[in-house]
């Protein structure tokens, strides 16, 4: 009896503890999550202040948000190789410590470069992150809790994104504080320092993250790939018992040999077979035009989309927590949708909804644009002999530009209007970020010739390959476009905001689901690691570029075309979604390789 009792008790610990590591396992994949969340969100609570104060052109501060998908672009493509070579712990770590070093090169920098340098940093760590973690759940958790820790990364990503809006929110409430209490250039100063201090406040999650990954094993599957099966079995006894340990250290055994067994086939079966080539670019395309929903660019200008729709400052900020909100609850409602209505009625559902939100978004917005008025050659007469301009923009120079233009009408109010400039020297053209007459304590535009033409012939040769770089250093300021117009009410402002609210809840709920899981069941056993890393380098790529040229694009063509544009890529995701994604709901991955094969076969 005491024999029994002893083993019962015995037994009784070690399931308690494997429980408790499986559980802490969760808590650092969260912690992953939260820290990938993190990059993508902070961005939006801050660039309203770094805009005012940075003195970086619309072009700049859309390379500065773009550096993080960039980023992430070089770190995924190469983050399975290094989680091969390093191990998957050790990239844990380091993808942690990148993400730490970022902060204080963002908080401390003066000027474009180490900014953009740290904003490149925080991207390559959520690459990695987005990479490593996954994969490293997904070899350490039995198939009992697989499930789950990949549920708990997801959602902890969305809480990541949250929390940075929260932040936000609170920032935007201490500015408005000081903007009823200061000067102008107090707000200025407190401004500069407040996106400072949003990026300080994100240090903690990546600290936690890096002392989570320190505590945690080695992946069981990569340490028996290096030969090491003792350590293999010890790091499975972590997680599961005697038993389930034994069967699962067989089973890579089997693998192996199996792998070994049919290597010689596989050389001789092409890659270029409809079984891998067409999984492979329906993949590829579903991943493109994820991104090409302009997500990423509408997360990390929210606040800023919000500012020009009409709300305040504070009531921005507010809208970009409900709408993070929006996101991280209508990710658990598709999460709970997506094993039982499937996947491809989920996608088909979401791009609907998001087609249906972005076109009433652009058409928000061009009620308003229609309304502007050029005042460019009241604005280029205030060029200096050095051919630049500095202009502040408030509600007497908002009057004057709108006189000499010979403006009389009442739609636009110099009380509260917005100005962007678009100009260029020679054959290089740049826009100014849209600033507001009711804003004091906005910086004043800064039109220089180095803030528009490329630093040498290579940048030259990206931006305009057929330009003139030589010409452009002598040529005259020319202002091609200087729009005024009306800044909406503030009920116009909610309006868009629940465009804006519709969108994050239709993509939560279908792409923002679907999309990982469609393209692990969708690529061929063969091919999966590097097809899904080419997939995700193009889906950075798509985003990257997006995020580019919001700021031009819009200074230029106004927020309705850019809404116009992202419902157009979206028609082209539905058309992919309802016309070539089979239904993977129920299937095995052998199921689904068979699907195809047996379409090759047809």
């Amino acid at each position: 009896m005491t024999a029994n009792s002893s083993s019962y008790g015995t037994a009784t610990a070690v399931s308690t503890s494997i429980r408790r590591y499986n559980s802490f396992l969760q808590l650092v994949a969260g912690l992953g999550g939260l820290l990938y969340g993190i990059d993508v969100g902070i961005i939006g609570g801050a660039l309203p202040y770094l805009e005012a104060t940075s003195g970086l052109t619309a072009a700049q501060l859309s390379v500065i948000v773009a550096a993080v998908l960039l980023g992430s672009v070089f770190s995924t493509l190469f983050s399975g190789l290094l989680a091969d070579w390093m191990g998957r712990r050790r990239l844990m770590i380091l993808s942690g410590l990148t993400f730490v070093l970022s902060i204080p090169v963002i908080a401390l920098s003066h000027g474009y470069g180490p900014l953009f340098f740290g904003r490149l940093l925080q991207g390559v760590s959520a690459g990695l992150v987005g990479v490593v973690v996954p994969l490293y759940l997904a070899e350490c958790l039995g198939a009992a809790n697989r499930g789950k820790g990949t549920a708990v990364f997801q959602w902890m990503l969305t809480l990541g994104i949250v929390a940075a809006a929260l932040v936000g929110i609170y920032y935007s409430y201490r500015v408005e504080a000081v903007a009823r209490s200061a000067d102008a250039a107090a707000l200025f100063r407190f401004r500069d320092q407040a996106w400072r201090r949003i990026f300080w406040v994100s240090l903690p999650p990546g600290a936690l993250f890096v002392l989570g990954s320190l505590l945690v094993t080695e992946s069981p599957r990569w340490l028996f790939r290096r030969g090491e099966k003792e350590k293999t079995y010890a790091v499975l006894l972590r997680s599961r018992s005697p038993e389930q340990a034994s069967v699962e250290l067989e089973e890579m055994e089997t693998t192996a040999h199996s792998a070994i067994a049919t290597m010689g086939q596989q050389v001789k079966d092409s890659l270029l077979r409809r079984k891998y080539l067409i999984p492979f670019l329906l993949a590829c395309s579903i991943l493109a035009c994820n991104t090409a929903t302009g997500v990423n660019s509408v997360i990390g200008y929210n606040t800023g989309i919000l500012l020009q729709s009409g709300l305040s400052d504070l009531y921005a900020h507010w809208g970009y927590v409900i709408f993070t909100c929006v996101n991280f609850l209508m990710t658990a409602v598709g999460m709970s949708l997506i094993d039982r209505k499937g996947r491809r009625f989920l996608l088909i559902l979401g791009t609907v909804g998001i087609i249906i939100a972005q076109s009433f978004v652009g058409i928000l917005f061009k009620t308003t644009e229609s309304s502007a008025v050029d005042c460019r050659n009241a604005v280029q007469a205030l060029a200096g002999p050095s051919q630049e301009l500095t202009l502040r923009f408030g509600r007497a120079e908002a009057q004057q530009l709108l006189a000499a233009a010979g403006y009389s009408g009442h739609t636009i109010d110099s009380n509260r209007a917005s100005l962007a400039i678009i100009y260029s020297y020679g054959d290089f053209t740049a826009a100014t970020s849209f600033v507001r007459s009711d804003d004091p304590g906005a910086a004043p535009i800064e039109i220089t010739r180095a803030s528009c033409l490329p630093a040498n012939r290579i940048e030259a040769l990206f931006k305009n390959p057929f330009a003139d770089l030589s010409a452009a250093r002598t040529a005259p300021l020319r202002i091609q476009k200087a729009l005024v117009g009306p800044v909406p009410g503030t009920g116009h402002g909610w309006l868009v905001a629940l465009g804006l609210y519709a969108f994050m809840a239709f993509y939560a709920i279908g792409p923002g689901v679907c999309v990982w899981l469609a393209l692990s069941e969708l690529m061929p056993t063969r091919i999966r690691s590097n097809g899904m890393s080419i997939a995700l380098v193009l889906n950075q790529l798509v985003s990257t570029t997006l995020a580019a040229i919001f700021l031009p694009f819009v200074s230029k063509n106004g927020y309705s075309s850019m809404f116009f544009l992202f419902a157009g890529f979206t028609v082209a995701y539905f058309l992919v979604a309802a016309l070539f994604l089979p239904e993977t709901k129920g299937k095995t991955l052998e199921e689904i390789e068979a699907y195809f094969a047996g379409n090759s076969a047809g």
